[in-house]
């Protein structure tokens, strides 16, 4: 049976942005993934084997926030494949960053990015 796990509002305080500045002073930053997977038969059954574990899926995006980068294109590619690799019964996963308060000379409350990876 197929079905999707998410972790929604995770945040973080991370140094990702193309000016020196944000990469020195960091930013807070919003992360929501969700995982289309296969359960199987001992989800059903009230196993965690049979689903995806949340706390590793959180792990995995703590991991991948903790490395700064320019782009958030590059970091949410990077959670995607990550959890492609980690979970076998993932197959898509969708990361949404945004980033509070952006530098682009006016006012907004959060710039997003979404990366769409599939098996």
């Amino acid at each position: 049976m197929t079905g999707k796990v998410a972790l929604e509002g995770l945040e973080f305080h991370a140094y990702h942005g193309v000016y020196p500045h944000e990469r020195s002073s960091g930013n807070k930053f919003e992360v929501d993934v969700v995982i289309d997977t296969e359960f199987s038969e001992s989800a059903f059954r009230d196993e965690l084997t049979g689903t995806i574990n949340y706390e590793d899926l959180y792990a995995i995006v703590k991991e991948e926030m903790e490395k700064p980068s320019k782009l958030l294109e590059t970091v949410g590619h990077s959670i995607a494949e990550h959890a492609l690799k980690s979970f076998s019964g993932a197959k898509i996963v969708e990361v949404k960053i945004s980033k509070f308060n952006p530098p682009i000379g006016g006012v907004c409350k959060k710039a997003s990015v979404v990366v769409i990876r599939e098996k």
